[in-house]
């Protein structure tokens, strides 16, 4: 039983082993999003479950680790009881009764490596929950790179060859004779034998010699021509992981080489409520409208980087990109440090020959996310809250550019935020839209309701500078039933892409809402992106 259940259990974690790695290839992902012609967009919005699908990938690696762990400890147990005189070949243990599993553990190589496995899937498992990802999100970024030295003791682990199996099966079949032994030269055949099989010899048998039954086999007796032979299984983890490792190794090598050099920081901006917006410039750097980056800067951390959502993406008749970023951690406090440390003038735009000396900063990407595909429904309806209004900025810039060569002829747009300072991160942006639309004669395209959670300063948004928006501002939240049954009424038999990125109470509430029925044959296709 022992050895079922680590087999097993062994090959859940070769297949699992295998798959985790597929949701991380993000250059691959990046892929797969922005060709219409490779993947549709049912398949495209299954991209959308990648990190849930990693998630689960390692859980089922840390519940199948634990169940082989206790599966190999009852197999040293019955290695040491269990030893064979008759083949040597075949006992893990040095004598009968030898039942220090920890010297079996030791001394063979499966057992050191997986006694290190199990302690780095440890510190990478315990630091993977959201409360340390929440509160040190450095403990975080760094265990989960031991991945790599994961991999490689996995590859050293199924080299022990403690698991054998029988490679001369002809010349010596289970149950057979020794040919070397004298016995069949005094052996007689008893009667019971000689009435079942009268035919077979003339030989003379011992009278209280019974032969025993698997030596017997259609009328005639097994004989071995040699001893038995037995080799290690070859390894199939090979077989399962070189694939996604390989592929994901080459796409590191891809991406450090495209990022390998800075980016040119044109401005820096300093917003309220804690948000810094980076405006940078980089050759050949083309985006999406949804896509992210990834952010590194030396000077801040040698290894550490982080994603952010590009607020602003290049176009044809201007190459600057930015992103905007809310300080909350020490990476962000020291990445602001660093650069309003170099801006007296926050939000100057100088000519690049009189650059400012801001920090070296590189970026990767771009990469792909469900937001993506918000200007490809006919009707999209995109949920901010907060800080996550960024992957609707680039997508509400991109329409202010143009709008008429994308398949989106409307836009519900919301926004809800705590305090009122928060909305003029983009209230600029939001009017020009709004006055452009108004110009081409185009109101209806875009519907932009501003939900305050909280009152207090309320009067300090009020002004001759933000009139369109003024309108627009409720207090509380929406009632987002009320909101679903509205746009369904005005969209009837359409589908109408929802996004969301906020935190996991409203992305909960639209999610109901999306699945749920209605009388007007609207149907809602859930997009979702977490914080976390």
């Amino acid at each position: 039983l022992g050895l079922c259940v680590s087999r097993a259990s062994a090959s859940v974690l070769n297949l699992n082993c295998c798959l985790v790695l597929l949701p991380m290839c993000r250059v691959l992902l990046a892929f797969l999003r922005g060709s219409q012609k490779v993947a549709s967009r049912k398949t495209r919005r299954l991209l959308d479950k990648s990190k849930t699908f990693h998630v689960t990938c390692g859980v089922t690696i840390c519940i199948f680790s634990v169940l082989h762990v206790a599966a190999h400890l009852v197999n040293a147990l019955n290695f040491s009881e269990n030893y064979s005189e008759d083949f040597l070949a075949l006992n893990a243990a040095n004598y009968r009764g030898e039942v220090s599993q920890l010297y079996l553990m030791s001394v063979l190589v499966p057992g050191l490596t997986g006694v290190i496995m199990v302690l780095v899937l440890f510190l990478m498992c315990t630091a993977s929950t959201y409360a340390i990802r929440v509160s040190n999100y450095d403990i975080f970024w760094y265990t989960h790179n031991l991945f790599f030295v994961f991999y490689m003791l996995l590859m050293l682990h199924v080299s022990g060859g403690v698991l054998k199996y029988q490679t001369n099966l002809e010349e010596h079949p289970p149950g057979c004779f020794n040919p070397n032994k004298t016995l069949l030269e005094n052996m007689t055949v008893p009667k019971a034998f000689e009435e079942t099989f009268p035919d077979y010899t003339t030989e003379p048998f011992p009278e209280d010699l019974s032969v025993p039954e698997p030596f017997v086999q259609n009328n005639f007796m097994r004989i071995c021509s040699e001893e038995p032979k037995f080799q290690s299984h070859f390894p199939e983890t090979w077989f399962w992981i070189s694939g996604p490792l390989c592929l994901y190794c080459v796409e590191r090598l891809y991406r450090y080489i495209r990022s390998n050099k800075p980016v040119t920081i044109t401005s820096v901006i300093s917003h309220p409520s804690n948000v810094l917006e980076v405006r940078m410039m980089k050759d050949n750097f083309k985006a999406r409208p949804g896509q992210y980056v990834i952010l590194h800067c030396p000077r801040v951390s040698a290894l550490e980087s982080h994603p952010f959502t590009l607020t602003m993406c290049p176009t044809d008749t201007k190459a600057t990109f930015g992103v905007h970023l809310k300080v909350v951690g020490d990476w962000t406090e020291r990445f602001r440090d660093l650069l309003l440390l170099h801006s007296n003038q926050d939000t100057e735009i100088l000519p690049i020959f009189q650059q400012r000396r801001y920090p070296k900063l590189y970026v990767d990407g771009p990469f792909g996310s469900p937001f993506e595909e918000s200007l490809n429904y006919e009707v999209s309806l995109c949920v901010a809250g907060g800080i996550g209004v960024t992957p609707f900025a680039s997508v509400l810039n991109t329409l202010l550019d143009g709008w008429k060569c994308y398949k989106l002829r409307r836009l519900y747009f919301i926004w809800v935020c705590r305090d009122i300072e928060s909305f003029r991160w983009f209230a600029d942006l939001l009017c020009m839209l709004h006055n452009k639309l108004w110009q081409e004669n185009r109101p209806d395209y875009i519907n932009i309701q501003l939900y305050l959670s909280q009152t207090d300063g309320i009067q300090k948004i009020i002004g001759e500078k933000y009139q369109a928006l003024n309108s627009r501002l409720l207090i509380g939240r929406p009632r987002w039933k009320l909101l679903f049954d509205e746009i369904a009424k005005c969209n009837r038999r359409k589908t109408i892409g929802v996004f969301c990125c906020g935190p996991n109470k409203i992305s909960k509430i639209l999610h109901k809402l999306s699945n749920s029925s209605n009388s007007y044959g609207t149907r809602f296709e859930y997009n979702k992106e977490s914080f976390s």
